[in-house]
Formats: structure tokens, sequence, C-alpha cells
């Protein structure tokens, strides 16, 4: 299991083809990154990555790379070679392959080869290997066929032609035969050649080709060809074929014969007489008869003569492997022994019938006689001895693998499978009249073969000089025995040679043979080889041996080629007898049939003759056709009969009805479902016009896929991704919210709902009401300084710089540049295309696809038009039918002289309702049927009278079918639903009487009124004609200009189709370009973004500098109002302020991990630190901190050591911000030359890019454009006249033209508006100037009162945002609260112990209480118990002996009292466990133990 495909697909090892079918693969090549490149059995290439198929390769139209498997792929010289079965060798591009990618995975790539070889015919490339020499392109290719090619693979016009080298058998070789009389050998195989070589110089001399493979070969001896030129060859279909072998350099060589060989093979006979593959082929020892042996399981026999013809064959029980004839005394033998054996017989039959009478005088006898035989067989069986085990017979037998005759009816043979490893010794059977399968001979001797028990002997041949045996092997092997005395009984087999030569797998000895003279041994094997071995040494062989072919025969060249039979399903010998026969008796069976039908046809014609004669009777004296059936029974039968066969024949057609529907269904689908609207042809009713619709076809989305396919691969431009990040930002920029938090949410967590409000709880809300608000008051203020701050800010940025640009005018700017209408050449050099004007395969794709809807809509719309035309002219034929039914009408009531003609009725054409022609019911296939019954009949016979059709209805000829087929067609001119009225019936004729005066002025007024009808009916008719015929002028002008719109279109469609494959082939480059461009873009514009976020930082930066630098400021400042004027301490306590002191960093649990870890740079950095500290202690050493310490207040110089550790702080901070401030300017500076280079790149690619666009531009311009122009739009004129050459000319539209003229109004226009705005801007601007001037002098007027203001109240300038914002520490308050928090819990929780703990110690005072009652009930309890012992002892010391023995009540008595003891025991013990029980915390209390008493 492990090593099958579902097994090896289990463990991970196959990989998994995902949608493409599974395929065996014969060729593969890793490429470089690790990819894998197979092949197909249907000839495609699959890349494979990860185990998965990535992508399917194939060629242009889907057509595969290969017609059938591809054997071997390599990769040479940076290109991939695929070899197939068809052979051709193909080179592909490396790049393309290693590169390709679907979207999807039914989607293939589709790629052509950079060259290709076409071997030859009928090659099938194997493998192929290169001559590694420098600059050598020569390779040596394996055809599977059995030849090497030598091939160059250079392709250049020096080129040489594909040589073959070689040329053998392809495949296992099937049969081989030795010629008896030179050193020459015959073979063949399924490759359907038969070869001859001559062994001995070791040459190939010629072959022969056939179209079956060959399986059997004998060459024939010296008493059948005395020149030994006869080979019989049999074959896979059956047939033999007799060959003739000989030398045709003596004959006359003809002009155009083609180079002599030095030996040609010549059909002589060929015959069938085997339906299956001939295995076997043998001449009797005379050469009289031959006999051929298959797998059809029979054996013929053929006279061999000039021409060989067949005696006759026998059946054998199963396929034939050997044939061997018998020695001639044998036979002999045998013959007498068959005469013998028939006079025998005869005797045996006279002796059966004297047994016969006296069989009833036995029987009386036989009753004592059968008591004495039981009695009998009973004491054998006593004497008969145990059985021996079963012998295995296998259920199936063991083939026959060869075998040979050893003397007269004894015989050798060699089985395989569970009999191998033996040669049994086995005689003909004796009793002829049982079977072979009847009398179960066994062998009667065997001889046992060393090591080969699964290597059975396959082939047994002798020398000429019977001194040796030759035996090939199942696995390949050659055994020679050496025979004592020539003889055949095979005493001695334990000395052999063995030589191992042929595939032990799959070389089994097919043939094994020695030369006529015993020097050489031939073998050849199924694994294609043959070895040639010299018995002779080497000194004994004679140097230049050489075969002789044999002389043609006289007169070869006059002898008429011999016919061949090459079609495989033709008739063998005995089938074609049968089939001989057969024709015999079906040309007998005929004849009796027509000697019936004619028979039947005189009954028929003598019926009919009688029921005319009874139709022509009266009424009364007819019989009813009933009364004609002799016997209901027999039609009633007949009537089954039929049905009966009909189903049968219905049950029988069935599958051929189907496989015709679903035929008709797939030509439907293939042709008819696809059609939209087929061609209609409308013709004029009083012209010869028509009009026709469009054949279209329903319109594909061919042109969407390939663009979305397209659209997938191409890369998007620069202009397009900008277009569609500006689309993201608006989108987003709708979607975003503003989100606020007010400052009630700060304390809505901390909150906690109560179901009841205790003091504590009050006193807590109050506390946080009263910060709330505090904060609130303090946090609104805030907002409200930095919503003015933030106000301040935007309206400073929205303040334009002096070389400010608005955006509307560089919008308007940029959209003039591309839109301004510059109308330069595309074909100038310098033309530069707009990005939002560049083409691509994607667009063009779109633009036919849009082309082909528009087209498709307007011929849709005018097939609508026509068809709804065509539906009118069939209303008007129908409403003219009817005019014309009442004209008649009319005519026959007016007089002929006052009759008007009537006008005709226009017919349908047949291709004016062409979907008619599909629609069928039963009666067209009738017609259909007799007219291809009545063909071949017309053809053949034209006889002048008709022929009586037979068959059930009777009395019908072919002449009144044809009438009535006729009819039918008239009746049905395409059976379109015209009205169909009844025929107007004649008036009935009165006797003629004059009429009166008053019906005389009726029939007057009549007649007027029929005649005003009359020509009315006909006006009406001409009004519907020509009413239709202008419509039908109208549409057909109308088809008219759409025909030349449509012509335009289909020119239109082919230069945007040969646009577009022009586009596709620079879609490739265009895209690594684009690519470029874009990454580059990305690239600059990411590395601005990190440069915009860079200077954000400095700046932020810069502004904690400047914070802290304010802080330290505000420290400086601080400390001085806290000194106040003239304190004396003021100097110690400043230099207490300043002095800087060595401080360890403060570093959390994990900083101090790091810092163990931390790098050596690090501690350098700190002990760099740490000595620059020492440095500014050195240089303070002077002052001494205790010397003013004395009589200075403690809280100032708190307050100084407070403050110094502030500003140090601060200075710590301000170096780290200034550190990274100067790294964030190095990586600023270091950016800033990265984007440079960036640019240049970037304007490089965009250059190379433009210049791609530019040669794509001008490929796109050497396109022919059809733009048909009638003569009044030519302007351009020399002299009067149209030039012969208008190269030079532009092909303006009308529109574009006008589009200019206007342009040029709209630009005077313009340019007055802009000068009129200029002006007023102008004017605008010296308002504002002014406006500024004064509004500064207002703003510094408010700030000198703001000022005074200030000083008034305060008594100095300070700062009123902080004023504002002043509030109390909020951290500090969440403290307190806190604390007021736990302090009540705490409470509340003492509370609770203190309740719990008086609880237990009033149940310990209870338990205490009951166990000192317990303890006293014990002390009871003993006491009692020492009583009663006392007293015992006293009654027992008072009896003494005064008693012999115990008295029963004592007994009883001490009984209770011990019982009595033992309970008070127990309840002592169950106290004891109690009071333990009860002297710890906790305890359980059993209930007290009841005296059972």
């Amino acid at each position: 299991m492990a090593l099958t495909f579902t097994g090896l697909k289990l463990q991970g090892f196959l990989g998994r083809f995902g949608k493409t079918a599974v395929t065996d693969i014969e060729g593969y090549v890793e490429l470089p990154d690790g990819k894998v490149l197979t092949g197909s059995q249907w000839g495609n290439l699959l890349l494979w990555e990860g185990g998965l198929i990535k992508v399917e390769l194939c060629r242009h139209a889907r057509r595969t790379c290969h017609i059938g498997p591809i054997n071997q792929i390599m990769i040479d010289e940076g290109e991939i070679i695929t070899a197939g079965d068809d052979g051709c060798i193909r080179i592909w591009d490396f790049e393309t392959i290693d590169t390709a990618d679907a979207i999807d995975e039914s989607e293939m790539i589709e790629m052509e080869p950079i060259n290709e070889l076409q071997v030859g015919k009928n090659v099938k490339i194997y493998s192929m290997v290169k001559i590694f020499k420098p600059g050598n392109s020569i390779w040596y290719a394996q055809d599977a066929n059995g030849a090497i090619w030598k091939l160059d693979l250079s392709f250049s016009n020096i080129t040489q032609d594909p040589k073959c080298l070689l040329s053998f058998h392809t495949g296992p070789i099937t049969a081989m035969a030795v010629s008896p009389f030179t050193y020459l050998m015959a073979t063949t195989s399924q490759d359907c050649t038969i070869r001859i070589f001559d062994f001995a110089a070791k040459l190939y001399l010629t072959e022969m080709q056939f179209k079956e493979g060959g399986t059997a070969l004998l060459w024939a001896p010296r008493v059948v060809s005395y020149q030994g030129g006869l080979i019989i060859a049999g074959f896979e279909d059956g047939v033999i074929r007799l060959l003739e072998l000989f030398d045709p350099s003596g004959l006359v060589i003809f002009a155009g014969r083609k180079q002599v060989k030095g030996a040609q093979l010549r059909l002589r006979q060929a015959l069938k007489p085997h339906t299956e593959a001939v295995t076997a082929l043998a001449y009797e020892q005379n050469g009289e008869v031959l006999a051929t042996g298959s797998k059809d399981k029979t054996v013929f026999f053929f006279v061999v003569d000039q021409e060989y013809e067949p005696i006759g064959y026998i059946n054998v029980p199963g396929p034939v492997t050997n044939l061997t004839w018998t020695p001639k005394s044998h036979r002999d033998i045998e013959i007498e022994r068959r005469r013998k054996k028939k006079e025998e017989k005869e005797r045996e039959k006279e002796e059966k019938r004297k047994l016969q009478l006296q069989m009833r005088k036995q029987l009386e006898e036989s009753e004592g006689e059968e008591e004495g035989e039981e009695e009998t067989i009973e004491e054998e069986e006593e004497e008969v001895e145990e059985p021996l085990p079963r012998i295995f017979i296998p259920e199936k037998p063991c083939p026959i693998l060869c075998g040979f005759y050893s003397v007269r009816t004894s015989f050798w043979i060699s089985l395989g499978g569970y009999d191998s490893g033996f040669l049994y010794h086995c005689k003909f059977p004796v009793d002829s009249e049982k079977t072979i399968e009847e009398q179960k001979d066994e062998p009667f001797d065997f001889r046992f073969v060393e090591n080969s028990d699964d290597n059975p002997i396959r082939v047994i041949s002798f020398s000429l000089s019977k001194m040796m045996m030759f035996c090939g092997m199942q696995k390949g092997q050659i055994r020679v025995y050496i025979l004592k005395n020539k003889s055949l009984k095979l005493t001695d087999m334990e000395h052999y040679w063995d030589y191992s030569i042929h595939d032990n797998d799959y070389g089994q000895i097919q043939a094994l043979y020695p030369s006529y003279d015993d020097r050489f041994v031939v073998s050849c094997g199924a694994d294609g080889n043959i070895f040639v071995f010299n018995i002779l040494s080497e000194e004994e062989l004679e140097e230049g041996l050489k075969a002789t072919v044999p002389p043609p025969k006289s007169g070869i060249e006059s002898e008429k080629r011999a016919e061949d039979i090459e079609d495989p399903n033709a008739f063998s010998i005995e089938g074609a007898r049968q089939k001989r026969e057969y024709d015999q008796i079906m040309r007998e069976a005929e004849e009796v049939k027509a000697q019936k039908r004619e028979k039947l046809s005189e009954l028929r014609s003598e019926f009919e003759r009688l029921l005319v004669n009874n139709s022509e009777l009266p009424e009364h004296m007819q019989l009813h056709r009933t009364e004609f059936d002799v016997d209901t029974r027999v039609r009633e039968q007949t009537e089954r009969t039929t049905v009966k066969k009909i189903k049968q024949v219905e049950r029988e057609l069935a599958w051929e009805k189907e496989k015709h529907r679903l035929a008709l269904l797939k030509l439907q689908k293939r042709f008819r479902d696809v059609l939209e609207f087929d061609t209609v042809i409308v013709h004029a009713i009083q012209t010869e016009h028509k009009i026709s619709t469009y054949r279209l076809l329903k319109l594909s989305g061919k042109y969407t896929r390939a663009r979305q396919m397209s659209q997938a691969d191409r890369r998007i431009s620069k202009f397009e991704r900008k277009e569609k990040e500006v689309s993201l930002k608006k989108e987003s920029q709708k979607d975003t919210v503003p989100v606020t938090t007010g400052p009630e949410e700060i304390f809505a967590e901390k909150e906690k709902k109560k179901r009841y409000r205790t003091l504590a709880d009050i006193m807590v809300e109050n506390q946080i009401a009263k910060m709330k608000k505090i904060m609130i008051k303090a946090e609104k203020a805030q907002n409200k300084i930095l919503q003015r701050r933030r106000e301040w800010e935007e309206l400073y940025k929205s303040k334009p710089e002096d070389d400010y640009e608005d955006p509307k005018d560089v919008l308007a700017i940029k959209e003039a540049q591309n839109n301004m209408g510059d109308f330069n050449l595309k074909t100038a050099p310098d033309y530069k295309i707009p990005e939002q004007m560049r083409i691509n395969a994607a667009k063009k794709e779109e633009e036919i696809g849009i082309l082909e809807a528009m087209t498709h809509e307007k011929k849709f719309n005018m097939n609508k038009c026509i068809i709804s035309l065509r539906d009118q002219k069939i209303a008007v034929i129908e409403e003219i039918q009817c005019l014309v039914q009442e004209l008649k009408t009319i005519h026959s009531i007016l007089p002929e002289n006052k009759h008007l003609p009537i006008p005709e009725v226009p017919q349908l054409h047949p291709e004016e309702v062409p979907e008619r022609k599909y629609q069928y019911d039963e009666e067209i296939l009738l017609e259909f049927k007799l007219k291809q019954e009545d063909r071949p009949v017309e053809e053949e016979q034209k006889e002048e009278e008709p022929e009586v059709v037979k068959g059930f209805a009777g009395g019908i000829t072919k002449a009144t079918l044809r009438e009535a087929d006729l009819g039918k067609q008239e009746s049905k001119i395409g059976k379109f639903p015209l009205l169909t009225l009844p025929e107007v019936q004649k008036p009935v004729e009165f006797p003629k009487t004059e009429p009166t005066e008053v019906e005389l002025e009726i029939m007057k007024r009549e007649e007027i009124r029929n005649t005003y009808m009359q020509q009315h009916l006909i006006d009406r008719i001409r009004e519907l004609i020509i009413t239709f015929d202008a419509e039908f002028r109208l549409l057909r002008h109308q088809k008219l200009k759409l025909d030349i719109q449509m012509k335009l279109a289909d020119l239109h469609h082919i230069t945007l189709f040969q646009e577009m494959l022009l586009l596709k082939n620079f879609e490739k480059q265009e895209n690594i370009l684009q690519e470029r461009v874009n990454s580059l873009d990305r690239e600059q514009q990411d590395m601005k973004w990190k440069i915009n976020e860079n200077l954000a930082e400095m700046e932020n930066r810069k502004n904690e500098i400047n914070r802290l630098q304010d802080q330290e400021k505000a420290i400086y400042a601080n400390f001085q109002a806290t000194l106040g004027e003239n304190n004396k301490f003021a100097y110690f306590l400043m230099k207490v302020l300043k002095k800087n002191i060595k401080r360890v960093k403060k570093k959390e649990v994990e900083g101090e991990e790091e810092e163990e870890e931390s790098s050596p740079e690090d501690s350098d950095e700190e002990s760099s630190f740490e000595s620059s500290e020492e440095e500014s202690e050195s240089e303070d050493e002077a002052f001494d901190e205790s010397m003013g310490l004395a009589n200075c207040d403690p809280a100032l110089y708190e307050m100084t050591l407070q403050l110094r550790e502030k500003r140090l702080d601060i200075e710590e901070a301000l170096t780290d911000e200034k550190k990274i401030l100067e790294n964030l300017r190095k990586e600023y500076e270091a950016m800033g030359k990265k984007v440079k280079v960036v640019a240049a790149n970037l304007v490089t690619a965009e250059d190379a890019l433009e210049a791609y666009q530019r040669e794509k531009q001008q490929r796109l311009n050497e396109l022919l454009v059809v733009i048909p122009l009638k003569l009044h739009q030519i302007e351009c004129v020399e002299f009067g006249e149209i030039p012969q050459d208008l190269s030079n000319a532009l092909v303006f539209s009308n529109t574009a033209l006008q589009r200019l003229q206007e342009r040029i109004v709209q630009l005077q226009e313009e340019n007055i508006e802009q000068q009129e705005l200029n002006r007023d801007c102008r004017e605008r601007r010296k308002k504002l100037i002014f406006e500024k001037r004064e509004m500064a002098k207002k703003i510094k007027k408010m700030k000198e009162t703001v000022t005074q203001l200030m000083i008034d109240k305060f008594g100095k300038e300070i700062n009123l945002e902080a004023l504002q914002t002043l509030s109390v520490n909020k951290k500090l308050e969440e403290l307190r609260i806190k604390k007021m928090k736990k302090e009540l819990a705490n409470a509340k929780e003492i509370r609770n112990w203190e309740e719990k703990v008086s609880k237990v110690r009033w149940d310990l005072m209870m338990k205490t209480k009951e166990h000192t009652k317990k303890l006293q009930q014990m002390n009871e309890l003993c006491i009692e118990k020492q009583k009663l012992e006392s007293r015992l002892n006293t009654l027992q010391a008072q009896q003494g002996n005064a008693f012999q023995g115990l008295r029963k009540a004592d007994i009883l008595a001490r009984e209770k009292i011990t019982e009595l003891i033992q309970i008070q025991a127990e309840k002592i013990l169950a106290l004891k466990e109690e009071i333990a029980i009860l002297r710890r915390k906790g305890g359980l209390i059993l209930p007290p133990i009841n005296n059972p008493h």
C-alpha cells in the first residue's frame, strides 16, 4: 500500500493536482528557485510550487505544447528544452516560464516556443544527451521506436538535418529464426518489422514493414526450400506470411529504383488461418505439411507447394504455446496401433451382445455371491494401510513452456508456476477412447533442475550433434548441459554451464538456436537484446566469416506481386468459408421470400378485385368489411404481433435514438443556441427589392474576462494611484466622527451604587462632589484657553506665505495644461503623452467590448424591425387572402362582363421563414423517408408503368404517392399559419322564371352594391400592398445607412484589434517599468512622510526643551519669592541650590535587570556621566554646607534641597532631550540625502517609461487606419485640385474644428474677465493693508489697558491662564477619599468581629457548664462502682466454702453485675472522649449512650 499511488499521496510524497486532471509524469526538471516543471499526458507543461500546481502552460489558442506525453525536460544555456512523443523538440523561454502566474486555477498561460525541430515522422523522442564541448550544439536522441538520432539544435543557417545513426527493434523481441544454411537470422517484434542480420559478420542486412506485430518465425528447412531463402512469419492478427530472402545485386536495375542493399525480402503469399496471434510454426519432417498454432485454440495444417493450400484444422483445449512433430517411426507404429484398436472394438461389441443374454442368469446367482464379496471386502479393508496425505494440485493448471521428444511415444516437458524446477518425462495415453482430461495420466519420470524453483526453463534446443542441450531460463540465464552418449533420457543433469546475460526481471529468453554448423549460439529475450555466443574457442574460429544470402530465383522480376492481407478485421480461412456458406443460405432464403412475396402480391390483387366487385353491388347485397375476415383471431394475433415487434424495435433502437438525440442537442448547442438572429430575407411585394437581417450571435463576455485578467496583471500608474488615494481620503473623512469626553466621566467608574446610604457614604459623596465642581470649573477654563489657542494657531496657519499660490489657481493651470487643446502631432519626436491619456491593452479591450456592445445593440434593434416587418407581411397576406375570398364570392354573384381581375395573393418565400426548416413532424419525416427510398429506385429503373407498392395498404401505386406528396408540399409551403377558408359553395340553381319589376330593381341595386364592394376590396388590397411597400422602402433606407455605419464599425474594430495586439506585446515591459516607477514613488512618499514625522518630532522636542527651561526658570523664581528680600542666608541657600551632587539614577526593577545585562557602552556612558559630576563637585569643594546650617531656618533648607532635586531632574531631562534632538537632526539630514537619490532615480525611471510610451505611440502610429471621406470633406487642395499625395494632410472632425473656433471666443472673454478680476484684487489689497494698520494700533492700546488693570489688582503682571486653571491636586484628593472609605470599612469590620468574639465566648461558657455536669456524673459513677466492688468482695468472703458449687442465682447475678460494669466503663470512655472534644474549639458533641436496660 505504501508504494501505490494512493499510499504515496497519503504520505505527502505526491503532489496535489487540484482542479487539474491527474496525470502520469515522464519528464521533469527542478528550477533554480525550487519550483519544478513537469510534463503531462496530454502534452502541456505543469509548473509546481510547494507540492501544488501553480500554473499550466499551453500554446496560443489553447493548443498543447506537445501532441502526446512530454518525455524529457532540460535546462540548457538559460533555455528550457522539451521532447515528446510527437517527435518534436521545442525550445522555451526560461524567464517566461519561471515568472508565470495565473489569476484563476482554471486558467492557463499561453506562450509560444522560441524554436522547434521536427525530427521525423513516426518518431517518439524518449531521451536526449548533449555532447559537452565548448560551442557545440550536437545532441544524441533516443527514439522509442528503436532509433538513435544525431540532432543539431543550433537553429542557424547552417543547421544540419536530423540524421538516424542506428535502427533496431522496439520493445521485446517476440520471435527469432536461424537459417539452416548460413549465418543468417530473422527477428520480429511488436514494432511490426521483420529484420535480417548476418550474426557472423555482425551486420544488419534488411527489413520489411507490416501493419501488425510479429509473433512467430520459422526458417524453412532444405527439404522445403533448397536455396534456403524461405521464411514463414506469424502475426498478431492471425496472418501467416511466406517471405523470400534473396540477394538483389544480380537483378536488373531500373531507372528510379532505390539503392540496392545486400539482401531483400519479398512477400510470396499471405494467409489468415487464425483469428488471434500465431504462436507456433512447424514443418513435418518430409516438408510436405506446415502446422500453425495460435491463441485461438486451433492448429491449422497446410499442404506445402508453390502455393500453400489449407488441409483443415483441429481444436485444442487451450492456447498453443509450442508445436513439435512426432518422429516418422512413431507415426507408422501409431497407424498400425489404431488399426488393431479398431478390430478390437468390433470384437468387443460382439462380446457385449453375448453378455447381454447371460445377464438374467447371473442376476439370480449374484445374491449369494454378494454376501461372500462383502466379507472379503471387509477383510481387505482391514489389511489396507493408512492413506498418504493428499497431493496438492493447483486450481489453475500450470502452463507448459516447452517440450521435445525423447523416444517414440515419450517426451519431456517443462512447466511453469507451481510445477517449475523439474523436467517431466511423459507418455501419450494408451486408451484412445477416453479424452486426455478423463485419463489424467501422470509423468513416469522426472529430472530435478537446480536453482529453478522460480526460474523455469522456457526454451530448449540441441546442437546438431546432439551433444549439448541449450536451455533458456525465465530470468534471462542460458544453461548448457552435456548429453552423455547423445541420449535424450537426460540421465545426468547435475553439471552444467550457466551464463546470466539477459535482464533478470523482464529479459526472459524468447528463442535460443545454434547455427547450422554448431559454431555459434544465438539468443533473444523480452528485454529487446540479441546475443551471439561462440561455442568453439577463438583459435578454432576462422576470421572473416560472413553469411551467404541466397540468390534470387529465375524470373522473379516478371512475377506478379502477391496480395497482402492488410485489414486486421479480415476473415480467416474458416471464417471466410463460414461466410460463404451463410451468404449461400441467405441467398436461398431471399429467393424463397421473393416467391412468397409474389404469391402474397397475387392474393392481395385478387382481394382488392373482390373488394371492388363488392363495392359495385347494391348496398343491400354488399358484404360488410368484417365479413371478409376468415378468422378475427388471425387479425388480432397479427395486430398483437405487430405491436410487439414495434415495441421490440423501439427497445432495440432506443440507444441509437438517444445517441442521435444527444448529437442533435450538441449540434444545436454548437450552432443554433449561440445564434440570436438568423438571416431572414424579406421581399417587397411589387418590386424585386429585398432586405435581410444581420446574422447575429449572442454577445459573449470574452473581452470582459480578458480585461479583468489584464487589469489584474497590469500595474496601476502613478496618476491612477494618486486619484485612488484622494478618493480614499475623502471617504475616510466622511466616515470619521469626532468623539469628546466630559469631565463627569472621570469619576463614573469609581462610584458604586448602594441600596441605602449611611452617614459615611454621604460624607464621601459630598467630598467627591466638591472636588468635582472645582475640577470641572478648572477644566472648563483650560478647555476655553486651549480652544482659543487652537483658533489662533489655525488663524496663523491660514496666513499665506509670500510665495503662496492659490490651490484653485494651481488646479486650473494644471487642467489647462492637460486639456488646453494642444494639437501637436502624435508623430512628433518630442510629443509627450499625458498620463491620463496613456492607453493599455485593458482599456483597448474595454473599447472593443463597448464597440461590440453598441454594434450588437444597433443590429439587434434593426433585426427586430425587420422581423416585425416580416410579421406585418404575413398579416397582410392573410388579410389579402380573406379579401380575395370575398371577391370570389362577389364574382359568383356578378355577371362576367363586370368582373374585374382578381389581384394575385403575395406568397412567402422560404428564406423569409428560415426557422421553419428546423420544424418537423411525423408527416415530414415520412415524406423524407419515401424520398430517400425512391431515389435509388429512380436512378436504377425508370419504368413508365407505375409499380405497385408492396405492403399492407394494397392498391396504392408509387405514382399516386408522388402525386399525394406533391399535393402535401403545395399545401404546406413552409407550414406557416395562414388563414384557410372553406370553398365557396355554388348557389343552388332553380328553374328560370321571368323576374318582376321589383325583383329587377332589387337585382339592380344588389349588382351596384356588389360592383362597389368589388372595387372597394380591390382598392383595399392595393392599399395594403402600397402601404407595406412604403414601410419596406423606409426600413430599407434605414438599413442601408446602418450598413454603412456597421462597415465603419468593422473597420474601427479591426484597427482596435490591431492596436490591442500591439499593446499586449508592449504590456510586459511596460508593467515592469511602471512597477519600478510606482515603487520609487512609494519610496519617495514614505521618505517624505518619515521626514515630516521627523520634523514634527523635532518640533515636539524643541517645545519640550523650552518647557523644561521654563520650569527651571520657575524654580529659581519660586526660590527668590520664598526667600523674600534681604534674607541673610540667601547667598548660602543659592549655593546649596546650584550645587551639583552625585546622584543615583532612579530605575525600576526591570531597569535594574536591564542594567546588569547592559553593554559595556552603557557602563562607559554612566562612568563618563559620574566623572562629569565629580568634576563639577570638585569645583565646589570650597563650599561646605555644614558651615551655614547652624542659624539657618530648617524649613527653608529643606525646601532648597527639594528645589535642588527638581533642578537636577530638569537638567537631566534637558540633557536627554538635547541628545535626542541631535540624533533626530542627523537622521533628518541622512533622509534628506536619500530623498534626493530616490528623486533622481524616480526621474530616470519616469524618463525611461516616457521613452517607452513614446516608442509604443510610434508603433501605434505605424498602424494603418481606414477613414472613408467624401470629396466635399477634403479641403486640402492645391491649385484648385486634390493632390495625389495626402500623406501630409490631417483628418479633423467637424466637432473638433468647431470646438477650436468656439475656444477662441471663450479665451477672449476669459482674458477680459481676468483683467477685471486683477483690478478688483488690487483695490481690495490696499483696503486690507489700511485695516491691518488700524487693528495693530487697537491691539497695542488694549494690551496696555490690561497690564495696568493687573498691576492695580495684583500689584504685578501675572499669568492669567495659570490663575484660571488653578485647581485641586486630583491625586491627593483621590487618596484622601480612598483613606476615608478605608477607615469607614475598617470600623465596620471591627464591629463585626467584636460581635463574633462575644458570641464565641458565650458558646464557650455553655460548653464549660455542660462539661462540668458530665464530670460530676462520672465522679458519682466511680464512687458507686467502688461501693459495689467492696460489697461484692464482702459477700464472697462471708460465703467462703459453704457451698461446693455455685448456685444458679449467683451465676445470674454475677453476669448482670459484669454487664453493668462493662456498660459503665463504656460510658466513662464516651465521657472522656466528649471531654477531650469539648476542650477543643468547634468540637462535635455526640448524643449520650442509652442504657439498653
